[in-house]
């Protein structure tokens, strides 16, 4: 059974591919290798020549010509990145980097149909025979040739590529594609995975081997697993990360930059209350999940499309592990296009995939239905350094894929660790209406009081909070945490019903003024802080992190 990883079209400057002369440059975009055509027939593509639809929907690319008739609302067509040019990323210093992997050709359709099923276990228990298998795999792979795109930085450039504006959409020249802040987070980051997983297998000839996971919600998963430490002898090591952050210190999944950290025990309990948060009170749609349906003509700078877990504890995980000596410096896990050359992004992100197994099965969840999604494709590298495409709902059944999670304590599961009211029914002090504090920078806190809405007609009566029009440089580090009916924020914690949560951006991508939206659901939350018949509630903003502007907050129903 053959088996991949990732790769885009494009050959970088210092390829062998151009023995002769380097390709030609226009601002920045490379040209492409191949000559296109509009259709290969039978469906097939032949070397050095590629079905253009291949180019323009592969490596991310999403193609759907089934009709919505299950949302007639959706736009028929999915959103299509285009690999006429691939583009250099955005480092956090405002400068460039060529992240454009090796090219490729000859694609083939790609469906897993796995004969055994693997476990992936934590990173916290494994072995010495698995530790030095994971040390062989990793440190084979970074000895490859640096144009094989199974080597171990072309896997990094990957997923830069990818999540640093390396591509358009087909189409909308202006509009970045992207596979985060949206509904392709969690199938292109378990594809991601699943190719990355096959190549180690590929390179120690041992197809039992599983990336491990950091099961960094769980107690004993709480530090920075001890494999990744080693600064001596082992290529699992990073050498930035926070220094702040290594064992003993424990993770912190609600870590704002200049946190400082808790005692032990304290912090475990937030974590846990944190994940309850998340997962359970947050979580009860898809799109409360996996984030917002990403279409043609859809600008990723104005979709308020994170999911609630993309947020919080992913983004927080990102910025409490890479280097974070001030808020421009953030380095490696820290940043999303260095992230994956941390071998500890891999485990970061097992965990982060297993959450979408717990989810589905463990609270009900549901995956999407919609084709737009179930037929969004990507085009990955296998471990035989050949390129195949393969699509969402292929990735949608462990079994077939090959592998599946150790069963380990869920201890945020019990309700014991579900957030408790810091002060039921206070009296709200006054505070301005919205209309007379935003727009407005968020450089300090900020309290408003809202107006409930009036239910009317049939309808959801679940009540959202948004925060509208949260604009801020997409390069850079944002975050700021949202209270409700809270009248001393300096006593409240991520284990008081009070605090909703937060919003968070980890720098990625060209420099551009995101606007988008921040929600929160609220209904069950007032029941429980007693104010379920008040007709208006407090809120208030933290910030903790550069600057943003807010446009607004309103509470209104879910649709």
């Amino acid at each position: 059974m053959a088996s991949f990883s990732a790769v885009a079209y494009y050959i970088p400057y210092s390829s062998s591919f151009f023995p002769n002369k380097p390709p030609k440059f226009n601002n920045r975009r490379r040209n492409p290798v191949f000559k296109f055509t509009c259709k290969a027939k039978n469906g097939e593509t032949s070397p050095g020549k590629l079905d253009r639809r291949d180019v323009l929907l592969g490596l991310g690319g999403l193609y759907c010509t089934t009709s919505l008739s299950a949302n007639p609302m959706a736009l028929a067509d999915p959103a299509l990145p285009d690999f006429k040019d691939c583009i250099d990323a955005t480092q956090p210093n405002k400068t460039f980097i060529n992240c454009c992997p090796p090219a490729a050709s000859g694609i083939m359709d790609y469906v897993p149909s796995a004969t055994t099923v693997n476990t992936r276990i934590p990173a916290q228990s494994v072995g010495s025979d698995y530790y030095n298998k994971y040390m062989e795999a990793i440190q084979t792979m970074k000895n490859l040739s640096p144009s094989d795109p199974r080597n171990f930085r072309q896997q990094a450039n990957v997923h830069c590529a990818y999540c640093d504006g390396g591509y358009n959409q087909l189409g909308s020249p202006k509009l970045f594609y992207e596979v985060h802040n949206s509904w392709l987070f969690f199938p292109w980051h378990r594809w991601y995975l699943y190719f990355f997983e096959k190549i180690c297998q590929k390179l120690i000839n041992d197809d039992t081997f599983t990336l491990p996971f950091w099961n960094w919600d769980a107690s004993q998963g709480m530090q920075i697993p001890y494999i990744y430490t080693s600064s001596v002898i082992s290529p699992l090591y990073n050498c930035f990360r926070n220094p702040d952050h290594l064992p003993p210190s424990v993770i912190d999944l609600d870590w704002s930059y200049g946190d400082k950290p808790e005692d032990p025990s304290t912090q475990i309990k937030w974590n846990l209350s944190t994940m309850y948060t998340q997962m359970i009170t947050q979580s009860k749609t898809q799109t409360d999940f996996f984030g917002k349906a990403y279409r043609a003509g859809d600008d990723i700078t104005t979709l308020d499309g994170a999911g609630q877990i993309e947020q919080t504890p992913h983004n927080n995980v990102h910025s409490w592990t890479g280097t974070a000596f001030d808020q421009s410096n953030l380095i490696d896990m820290g940043a999303l296009y260095s992230a994956a050359r941390d071998p500890i992004f891999y485990a970061h992100h097992a965990n982060v995939d297993r959450m979408w197994t717990i989810w589905l099965n463990k609270l009900g969840g549901s995956n999407f239905t919609d084709p737009d999604w179930l037929n969004a494709y990507f085009i990955f590298y296998n471990e035989e350094a050949n390129p195949v495409r393969v699509r969402v709902k292929d990735c949608l059944d462990l079994t077939n894929l090959g592998y599946q999670y150790e069963d380990v304590p869920i201890p945020w599961l019990d309700v014991s660790v579900k957030p408790k009211p810091r002060a039921k029914a206070k009296t709200l002090p006054s505070a301005p209406d919205p209309a007379h504090v935003f727009p407005t920078t968020l450089d300090k806190p900020v309290s408003v009081i809202v107006k409930r809405p009036k239910k009317s007609g049939t309808g959801s009566s679940e009540e959202i909070l948004v925060i509208e029009g949260i604009e801020y440089d997409k390069r850079n580090y944002v975050k700021f945490n949202v209270y409700i009916n809270e009248d001393d924020v300096n006593a409240c914690r991520p284990d008081n019903t009070e605090y909703l949560g937060s919003f968070s951006n980890l720098p990625h991508g060209h420099r551009m003024t995101v606007k988008t939206n921040k929600k929160f659901r609220i209904s069950q939350v007032l029941e429980e802080l007693g104010a379920r018949d008040y007709d208006k509630v407090l809120v208030t903003l933290i910030p903790k992190s550069n600057p943003v502007k807010i446009n607004g907050i309103k509470i209104e129903f879910d649709s």
